[in-house]
């Protein structure tokens, strides 16, 4: 980190402890959140914090509007416990010491009762000791590359058993037995990518390349010179942010196709699509656990809705839904323990389910983690998303692969 950063965080918890006095510290003793439910007050306050600017925009604005959706929508309904749900956003600016930041800023200030927010791994591991430090709630809307759990965290979307390993096994039984990686330089890309090579080593797939760019990076020539060079027969790429409109240009403009090698994404959905542009990336692959076009009375309301309050032109994914989903998720857990005390929620969440858009969900309360339904899809020519496989049931979350023998040793 700079040292103008470091004298900004200091600042920062300067006014921290100005402003809270004891409270803080009383929070980080054991207190856990409270927010406005148990203050007299006549809201209960909750965090929003995502990028609304920097190199993940493109993908996290959509999250906090769908998560702004489910808020309006429950106080339409009475709020929880009585109150109204108010909401406090913040831009974590596509810059992992400022999720941090926002993250203290946000219990110790404002004190809300819990926090929606992030996308990048990055952005999770920075805010992680400031949750667990202060025995906060942080809910994560977004697939990640698992080996990890912490007990203030509750993760709303795919860990590694329900997006990356249902991915490889798509290739697999497609034939695909040479593969190329391509990600981001940070912890999400290279972790998962240690669990592909070591699912690969296990399935008789050869890893033929493995490159990485930073976030925000778009000169992929030289990427594309050795995909062709390689020859695979697929590229899973765990690329982040608005690098894919790149990527996904020069590798039309390169001469590569979809037809002749496939690429496989678990950071595209729809909100990206439309960004890169569906004539650019149509007839490539994608690991979700939901899509827009996904087939259930919930959906469809819940498209409805999400167009109706942000435009027509706007499109639902993955993330978004997960979201949207993840505040309906704390509401219940509440509601349950009628209070928004930390360790009463947590204990309250345990087997909490919801008829959600992708379909049923259900909290696995050892891991904090959602059981939830892994999709392959291919890319339409209209930016949409076909479902072209499907578990038969939602999965049981497995964040440290301890089903899988080939993972031994990873975590």
């Amino acid at each position: 980190m700079k040292t103008k950063k470091w004298v900004g965080v200091v600042m920062l918890l300067a006014v921290v402890a100005a402003a809270c006095g004891d409270s803080a510290n009383d929070s980080s003793s054991g207190s856990g959140q409270t927010g406005g439910a148990t203050d007299g007050g006549s809201t209960i306050k909750v965090g929003i914090l995502h990028s609304l600017s920097g190199t993940m925009a493109i993908s996290e604005v959509s999250v906090r509007d769908a998560e702004l959706l489910a808020i309006e929508e429950i106080n339409a309904k009475g709020g929880v416990l009585g109150k109204k749900i108010e909401a406090k956003v913040e831009d974590g600016a596509s810059d992992w010491p400022t999720f941090a930041e926002k993250a203290q800023k946000l219990i110790s200030v404002d004190k809300v009762a819990t926090t929606f927010g992030g996308w990048t791994s990055a952005s999770r591991k920075a805010m992680l000791p400031v949750f667990e430090k202060n025995k906060a709630l942080l809910w994560y809307p977004v697939q990640y590359e698992g080996l990890e759990t912490s007990p203030y965290i509750f993760y709303s979307g795919a860990t590694t058993n329900q997006q990356i390993i249902p991915g490889m096994d798509y290739l697999k039984a497609q034939g695909k037995t040479k593969i190329f990686l391509v990600g981001s330089d940070y912890v999400f890309p290279r972790t998962a990518n240690k669990e592909i090579k070591a699912y690969a080593a296990a399935n008789g797939i050869t890893i033929v390349g493995e490159e990485y760019t930073p976030l925000g990076h778009t000169e992929y020539s030289t990427v594309v010179n050795k995909l062709k060079d390689a020859k695979p027969d697929a590229v899973f790429n765990t690329l982040n942010g608005d690098s894919n409109v790149a990527f996904f240009k020069q590798f039309k403009s390169g001469g590569l196709t979809a037809a002749t090698m496939p690429v496989m994404s678990v950071s595209v959905a729809e909100e990206e699509t439309r960004g890169i542009g569906a004539e650019n990336i149509a007839g490539h692959l994608t690991a979700w656990n939901y899509y827009q076009t996904t087939d259930t009375p919930a959906n469809k309301t819940f498209v409805a809705a999400y167009k109706a309050k942000f435009g027509q032109n706007r499109v639902t994914d993955d993330p978004i839904e997960a979201g949207y989903v993840q505040v309906y998720l704390w509401a219940a857990a509440v509601t349950k323990a009628g209070t928004t005390e930390v360790e009463a929620v947590k204990k309250a969440a345990d087997g909490i389910t919801f008829d959600a858009p992708e379909g049923k969900v259900t909290i696995d309360g050892a891991t904090q983690h959602i059981y939830k339904t892994a999709r392959i899809g291919v890319v339409q020519p209209d930016g949409l998303i076909k479902e072209v496989s499907a578990s038969p049931t939602p999965i049981k979350p497995d964040p440290y692969l301890k089903s899988y023998p080939w993972a031994a040793g990873l975590s």
